[in-house]
């Protein structure tokens, strides 16, 4: 029953994406450049650092950046919020979502406003700034906004995978097709035969591959903060197995971890909870995600007499300047 609701899903999916392509259904158009960052998969993709990184090569190279983003798991409900202004943080994460007060956070200079219609998103960004760069965040199959350069977040087992709910694809993995650039993430499990064999498939010139790297500890404060020797790991996100690889990969040693669903609503008698076992694990600190930190940080957590230390991971891409070239001739016109 799974595999022929997969195959139903799939197919609905590339009849959608069929009816874009031909003009059938209308597509929206902003005034400055669209570069769509987006996936295959639900969850786990290593995309969010790569929007970080793309919105950072473009704000580097003077051009102005927004990022639109949909506001997954906030309570915002209107056409668009502003999430930041470049100067500073305007919304928490309970009504933005988690993924873009991270970025708002860790972009600073670039706006970042989110909205069920990224393309009614966009015009208020260039109604109040002016025209800029549209960095769309989870854009692969939203469909409706135009885009100058389209980059797929590809983890490298996708193209096995099937679509929902058979597998955990929101398209069919021939969806490819419609990327112009494929970046390949999650690269520790496919050995360096299977990496080689993939780009082959995919096309060298389009393909690049994505590295996570530890980019430091800190307190939720901001502060920095040293690796804790036994580190209790606590997280909501998506393959959190990986958190705990570059926990491990830094310097820590786990102690014990407590995994909660992707985007969970923390709650302070969980964190007290979560603090109590650690202390019983002998752990030095708490061990949290960026993502999870903006849901957590604002909890009253004096029950908690343990340190709670943020990991940032920021992603690293292969070939970057071959990236960068691609990003500044597809966004050229508001330079």
């Amino acid at each position: 029953m799974r595999r022929a609701l997969g195959s139903l899903f799939g197919s609905v999916a590339a009849l959608r994406a069929a009816a874009y392509r031909r003009g059938l259904l209308p597509r929206a158009q902003l005034g400055g450049p669209v570069v769509s960052v987006g996936n295959l998969g639900v969850g786990g993709s290593g995309k969010t650092p790569v929007v970080r990184r793309v919105a950072e090569i473009l704000r580097e190279a003077g051009r102005p950046v927004a990022v639109l983003s949909r506001g997954y798991g906030g309570s915002f409900r209107g056409e668009a919020l502003f999430v930041s202004d470049g100067r500073a943080v305007l919304a928490d994460a309970r009504a933005a979502g988690d993924e873009p007060v991270l970025l708002a956070r860790a972009l600073p200079g670039v706006v970042v406003a989110v909205g069920p219609r990224r393309d009614v998103v966009g015009r208020a960004v260039e109604a109040r700034f002016g025209r800029r760069v549209h960095v769309l965040d989870d854009g692969f199959q939203h469909l409706r906004l135009r885009r100058d350069l389209d980059l797929l977040c590809l983890d490298v087992r996708d193209l096995e995978d099937r679509p929902l709910p058979a597998g955990r694809l929101r398209e069919r993995p021939s969806a490819e097709a419609r990327a112009d650039l494929v970046l390949l993430t999650r690269l520790e499990a496919a050995s360096a035969g299977e990496l080689e064999s993939l780009e082959r498939r995919l096309g060298a010139e389009r393909t690049f591959r994505v590295e996570r790297k530890v980019a430091g500890w800190r307190t939720l404060a901001g502060a920095d903060a040293a690796a804790p020797p036994r580190a209790f790991l606590l997280a909501g996100i998506a393959r959190p197995e990986r958190f705990a690889w570059d926990a491990a990969g830094a310097g820590a040693s786990i102690v014990g971890r407590a995994f909660f669903p992707d985007h969970h609503v923390f709650r302070a008698r969980e964190i007290v909870e979560v603090a109590t076992r650690a202390r019983e694990a002998g752990a030095d600190a708490l061990v949290t995600t960026a993502k999870d930190a903006v849901r957590i940080e604002s909890l009253p957590l004096d029950g908690v007499h343990l340190p709670l230390v943020v990991l940032d991971v920021a992603a690293t891409i292969a070939g970057e300047p071959r990236l960068r070239a691609r990003l500044l001739a597809a966004t050229g016109r508001v330079a």
